[in-house]
C-alpha cells in the first residue's frame, strides 16, 4: 500500500496536475499554429513566389510505381515515392517559431507580472543626522 500511496500523493499535488493541463493546451496550441502556418500564412507568401504551395515541394530520389494491373488480372498494389519533402520542413520551421515567439511573450507578460517593485528611494537624510554622523566621525579620529 505504501507505493499506492505515495504514487497518490505525487498525482494530487499540482506540479503533475499543472504539467497535465500544460501538455493538454500545448498540443491545442501547436494544432492551431500549425493551422495557421499552413493556411493562412502559406498559401500568400506561395502566391507572392508564383503560386507555389511550400507542402508540396519535395525531392524525389526514386519515383513509385503506380497501381496497375498485369495481363493475367493480378493486381500490382501502389508503391509511393521516396521523397524528401523540405516543403513540410519549412512549413513546421515557421510554425516553431511563431509559437517560439508566442511562449517567449507569455512568458515575458508572466516575468514582468512576477518581478518585484523596485526597492524605494531612501530620503536624503536630515540636517539632524547629518550633525549626528559629523559628530561621531570626529569622535573617532581621537
Amino acid at each position: 500500500m505504501g507505493l499506492f500511496n505515495e504514487f497518490r500523493d505525487f498525482i494530487v499535488r499540482g506540479n503533475a496536475i499543472d504539467l497535465a493541463v500544460g501538455i493538454v493546451i500545448g498540443a491545442a496550441f501547436g494544432g492551431v499554429v500549425n493551422s495557421l502556418v499552413a493556411d493562412i500564412i502559406m498559401p500568400p507568401i506561395g502566391l507572392l513566389l508564383s503560386g507555389v504551395d511550400f507542402s508540396t515541394l519535395r525531392l524525389v530520389l526514386k519515383q513509385g510505381v503506380p497501381e496497375s494491373m498485369l495481363p493475367d488480372g493480378t493486381k500490382i498494389s501502389k508503391v509511393a515515392d521516396v521523397a524528401i519533402s523540405y516543403g513540410k520542413f519549412i512549413n513546421a520551421l515557421i510554425a516553431l517559431v511563431i509559437q517560439g515567439f508566442a511562449i517567449f511573450m507569455v512568458v515575458k507578460v508572466i516575468n514582468r507580472l512576477k518581478s518585484a517593485p523596485a526597492p524605494a528611494v531612501a530620503a536624503p537624510p536630515t540636517k539632524d543626522q547629518v550633525l549626528l554622523a559629523e559628530i561621531r566621525d570626529a569622535l573617532r579620529t581621537r
